[in-house]
């Protein structure tokens, strides 16, 4: 008798990204896992959008479009999303990020036989024309005092078993705010488990917040000082590290 496999609520969020979005969502109609549900928030202002994305989503059987009245930003749109998940595993996607086709299948299969709450995976980087420009690997279960250092979970990769971990709320900031999720779980004691091959593509772009080196920092600083109650000094420094770090993460 085979066992039934466990549904996926697939998080996605979209903000200004109609030029990625249709390879983003394809990437995830294409998985060799069947069994997910997708729930999608448009967080955009500019409503012109709002009608070809849900042309694509016509091509999904179990889907949640959520419609926001104006832009909130991805750190609440993605806690709107999670009230509305049924499945037991929650798994993020940006949306202009691809997911190779075997990414859930593969992820799932391991979360299941070592009884994960939590994983991620190793991914490439791509430019805005699709071209792989490095890869960042991950080779070791995250650690508090090493990932406050280094962020090197991305928010693809991710899977959580809400089964394990119910509480998922990401903390209101407009960048960092999956970073601050990670820091969280473990400072509750949640194991955060590595999958060293990659199973996704990351896409950088010039526009995108997440390449506002000045934004980054403003709320890296937020983080440490307010979320993760640092004093001033250990909270500057805390930066100065993650910002040398992520240089030479860039670099190599």
């Amino acid at each position: 008798m085979k066992t039934k496999k466990p549904l996926i609520s697939i998080v996605i969020t979209y903000y200004n990204k109609k030029k990625f979005i249709e390879k983003t969502l394809k990437s995830i109609r294409n998985q060799t896992y069947k069994n997910y549900e997708l729930i999608f928030v448009f967080d955009d202002n500019f409503k012109e959008d709002l009608k070809f994305i849900k042309t694509l989503l016509k091509k999904f059987k179990r889907k949640k479009l959520i419609i926001n009245n104006k832009n909130i930003g991805v750190a609440l749109s993605r806690n709107k999303a999670i009230k509305f998940c049924k499945g037991s595993y929650i798994a993020f996607i940006d949306s202009d990020d691809v997911w190779l086709k075997n990414k859930l299948t593969y992820q799932i299969n391991y979360m299941i036989k070592h009884s994960s709450s939590f994983s991620f995976t190793s991914y490439a980087v791509i430019n805005e024309k699709s071209k792989i420009l490095y890869y960042r690997k991950v080779i070791a279960d995250a650690k508090y005092e090493k990932l406050i250092k280094s962020n090197l979970i991305g928010l693809s990769t991710v899977i959580i078993n809400k089964k394990k971990i119910s509480k998922i709320i990401f903390p209101k900031m407009k960048t960092q705010e999956d970073f601050g999720l990670w820091l969280q779980f473990l400072r509750k004691g949640y194991e955060l488990n590595h999958i060293k091959i990659a199973l996704s593509y990351w896409r950088k772009t010039k526009k995108s917040l997440s390449s506002n080196i000045f934004q980054k920092i403003m709320d890296a600083f937020k983080l440490f000082y307010i979320y993760e109650n640092k004093n001033l000094i250990f909270s500057i420094y805390s930066v100065l590290v993650l910002s040398i770090n992520r240089l030479i993460r860039k670099h190599n």
